[in-house]
C-alpha cells in the first residue's frame, strides 16, 4: 500500500500536498523500521472535504479495511516555516493560539555526515519529552528510514509546548548542535489547533477540540 497507493493518492478529489510514511519501533524514535504502523499526512482545502474523503475517498477505504486500528487528526495551522520537498505545504489561517490542545509537527531531511550525531542524541530527546507530564501524545514517523525525519507531538496548550521548547536540557542542547552544525538540508516546523479526531489509537488521549466539529 505504501508503494501502490501513491498514484490513487494523486487522484483523490480535493487533496493538496500529500505525504505516506512509515515508523519506527516503539513510539517511532528509533531508526529500526516497525512494519505494522504506518502515516498518512494530507492537506485538503477545508474540514467538511478532509472529513468526508478520508472516510469515502477509495484510497483511504482500502487502507481502512486493511488496517486493525486507526486514527485520524484534523487540524489548522497556526504557524509554519521552513519547506517540504522543497513546497510550503500549510496555508496559515488564525494564528491566535487560543485555548485547548495543540499539535507540533518538525520535519528534516538530515544530511549524510550527521546522521551519527542525530540520532546518538535522539534517545535522551524521546526520554525528555516522555518524562515531561504535559505531552499528551508523541509519536516518530519518516518518509525515508533514518534520513527523512518527522516528529509529532500533542501539548494540552500552547503554553506548555513553549514551556518545554525552552527548557534546557536535551531537546534545547540538540537544537543549538543542529543550528551550530547544519545538520539538515531541508526544515519544516507547523504549529496546529486540533479541530478534532476520528477513530482509534491504543493508549490515544481523548481530545477536546479547539473548535467544533463540523
Amino acid at each position: 500500500m505504501m508503494g501502490l497507493a501513491r498514484p490513487a493518492m494523486r487522484r483523490t478529489k480535493g487533496i493538496g500536498f500529500w505525504k505516506l510514511c512509515g515508523s519506527g519501533t516503539g513510539e517511532g524514535f528509533t531508526p529500526l523500521p516497525e512494519t505494522g504502523v504506518y502515516a498518512i499526512l494530507a492537506t485538503w482545502p477545508d474540514l467538511d472535504c478532509a472529513q468526508r474523503q478520508t472516510r469515502d475517498a477509495p484510497v483511504y477505504r482500502r487502507y481502512n479495511g486493511r488496517a486493525t486500528e486507526s486514527w485520524t487528526l484534523f487540524l489548522s495551522p497556526i504557524s509554519a516555516r521552513g519547506a517540504w520537498s522543497r513546497q510550503t505545504p500549510f496555508e496559515v489561517g488564525d494564528t491566535t493560539p487560543g485555548p485547548g490542545p495543540v499539535a507540533a509537527l518538525t520535519r528534516a531531511t538530515l544530511r549524510m555526515s550527521t546522521l551519527w550525531r542525530f540520532w546518538h542524541r535522539v534517545p535522551d530527546i524521546s526520554a525528555a519529552i516522555g518524562a515531561d507530564p504535559s505531552v499528551v501524545f508523541k509519536v516518530g514517523i519518516g518518509e525515508v528510514p533514518v534520513l527523512h525525519q518527522v516528529t509529532f507531538s500533542i501539548w494540552p496548550d500552547s503554553a506548555s509546548m513553549a514551556r518545554f521548547a525552552r527548557a534546557d536540557g536535551p531537546h534545547a542542547r540538540a537544537i543549538r548542535a543542529v543550528r551550530e552544525g547544519d545538520w539538515f538540508r531541508e526544515e519544516l516546523y507547523a504549529r496546529f489547533h486540533i479541530l478534532g479526531a476520528s477513530g482509534h489509537w491504543p493508549g490515544g488521549p481523548s481530545l477536546t477540540p479547539a473548535g467544533p466539529m463540523q
